[in-house]
């Protein structure tokens, strides 16, 4: 009974300052959404790192070459050389870079990749119109090109590109093919990109050398192997005094360092967020030592009138704690819906968790005790006749 008046009590002192309560209960809600929105948003991230990476294959090794003094790259024979190995699909070498892309009057700065046919299968990347760049193209150093969706828009608008010439850092290429649009991942848009033939890029680029290549291995189980003879052989090239010149990691690897990197983001993220927590919480404590003050006089007559320390130590904590109870409410309904609302806008599966949710809620109602209990302390120990005497 006692329990329930102190609610309705609660409920009152509230109501009867409405605006008051609001801005007191405005720190909990800023720290109750933003721990729920960020840390919504930081699984989403990681989620979608996680799809991407996953719809890559398991079954690829990714080699990247950082060289030994002047031996720093791989030519493109000794790369695809490499493919004889014992369960090696398929080998893609690339030579990346950027050109200046030139139809009509229109000029771009556009990424281009060198590559050879076996791109298409390890990178699941094909044409939807055209077709891809084959092994003539490769030996005869062909001026061909595939284009991008997003590309073909920005060099040739509404028109259809293929057949059509473009002017790659001043010479002239054939594209023979339109990419299929892939969007956009966590590396940046999938759809700005140029393909030709690697040897025609060595030349273009003046890199004719292969500093990263993938590696698709025919099964799972032989993952392990093909890394290991992979290691040997690179290690006769690229030993250096203080390591490896060369890495090579599987999609295992970097699903792992993106779950690490993620849940770090993700605690960063919370501890920002439930800094807020703290900041709404010096807001109550400071909203209650006001109505302790103001509430002197009626103290001092329910002490007179029979009420015990415990009734108002009682009166003024569950204050408290409504004040946080209620901001706490208040935030986890924002925050689900701005965390639903940022998954919408950047196309990511961003999780609910309720643990999250719990977590955040709970945090606010024992923001709300442990920072109303020193005025709710501080009421019950006040003396009858010296609250009686505040006028």
């Amino acid at each position: 009974m006692i329990l329930m008046q102190a609610l309705k009590m609660a409920w009152k002192s509230m109501i009867s300052n409405k605006l008051r309560s609001f801005l007191t209960i405005l720190g909990m809600i800023i720290g109750v959404f933003s721990v729920i929105a960020l840390v919504s948003l930081g699984k989403g991230l990681g989620n979608n790192i996680q799809d991407q990476m996953g719809d890559m294959g398991i079954l690829k090794l990714y080699v990247n070459i950082t060289g030994r003094g002047t031996n720093a790259s791989l030519s493109v024979e000794d790369t695809m050389a490499l493919k004889k190995k014992e369960n090696v699909a398929a080998i893609s070498p690339t030579i990346s870079g950027s050109v200046k892309a030139k139809s009509g009057n229109k000029n771009k700065e556009v990424p281009i990749e060198g590559v050879v046919p076996d791109y298409e299968t390890v990178e699941n990347f094909h044409v939807q119109k055209g077709r891809f760049i084959v092994q003539a193209d490769v030996n005869n150093r062909t001026k061909v090109a595939l284009i991008g969706t997003e590309t073909a828009t920005n060099l040739f608008g509404l028109a259809d590109p293929m057949g059509k010439e473009v002017i790659l850092n001043g010479i002239a290429f054939r594209i023979v093919g339109v990419l299929e649009s892939k969007g956009t991942s966590f590396m940046g848009s999938q759809d700005n990109k140029l393909m030709i033939p690697i040897s025609t890029a060595g030349r273009l680029l003046a890199n004719p050398g292969i500093n990263s290549f993938v590696v698709k291995v025919n099964a799972a189980e032989n993952i392990d192997g093909v890394m290991a003879s992979l290691r040997k052989d690179l290690l006769k090239r690229f030993k250096t005094p203080t390591g490896d010149g060369f890495h090579i990691y599987n999609q295992q690897e970097f699903l792992e360092q993106n779950e690490s990197m993620m849940a770090t983001m993700t605690a960063v993220l919370g501890g920002i967020a439930g800094i807020s927590l703290l900041v709404g919480g010096i807001g109550i404590m400071n909203i209650m030592l006001v109505s302790v003050s103001e509430r002197t006089r009626e103290i001092g007559v329910r002490k007179a009138l029979g009420a015990k320390k415990r009734d108002i130590l009682l009166q003024f904590l569950i204050e408290s704690v409504l004040l946080g109870a209620t901001g706490g409410l208040i935030g986890v309904v924002i925050g689900i819906g701005i965390a639903l609302g940022l998954g919408q806008a950047f196309n990511l599966r961003v999780p609910i968790s309720l643990g999250v949710i719990s977590f955040a809620f709970s945090f606010s109602l024992v923001i709300g005790v442990v920072f109303g209990l020193f005025p709710a302390n501080k009421a019950a120990k006040l003396r009858p006749i010296d609250a009686l005497r505040v006028d």
